[in-house]
């Protein structure tokens, strides 16, 4: 394990996150085992919500599949993992709301809870398997979101 990624460890364990995770994994009853980078895999998640192959709470990544989850999806632990770095950086719990805002923002604005979501586009959209961003079909104008700015084509819009 890295300085960073052991940081990020002690980060979400002393912000409370990892317990969140760990009490939310402890209620669904799943199983939960050691990962790499510092990360905790819960299998089997089956509570309905969210919809979701896997979600990350602190350090906790929560999963639909089972305990080779890490070793077979390794674009998609990637996208969790740095999710685990966005709840150190937001100091834990405030990521929540965070989040719930930047997926409501998406929803408005592209009809996804992950296009235009700053903390799905930071944590990689494909790994989480969100689509890029595009233009509406009930707006032709494109539209400019983050690092997204759309070619200017000039004239009026």
């Amino acid at each position: 394990m890295t300085s960073g990624q052991r940081l990020r460890q002690i980060a979400n364990m002393l912000n409370g996150s990892t317990l969140l995770g760990l009490l939310v994994a402890a209620c669904a009853r799943t199983r939960v085992s050691s990962g790499p980078r510092g990360l905790l895999i819960a299998s089997r998640y089956r509570w309905r919500l969210p919809f979701a192959a896997a979600f990350t709470v602190g350090n906790v990544v929560l999963v639909r599949a089972g305990a080779g989850f890490a070793g077979e999806n390794p674009a998609l632990l990637a996208h969790e993992e740095r999710h685990s770095t966005q709840y150190a950086c937001c100091l834990g719990l405030p990521f929540l709301p965070l989040y719930f805002i930047a997926t409501g923002w998406s929803l408005w604005r592209t009809g996804n809870p992950g296009s235009a979501n700053v903390f799905e586009r930071h944590a990689g959209l494909e790994a989480g398997g969100y689509p890029r961003p595009g233009m509406p079909v009930s707006d032709p104008r494109p539209r400019r979101f983050g690092g997204f700015v759309p070619e200017h084509h000039g004239g009026k819009q």
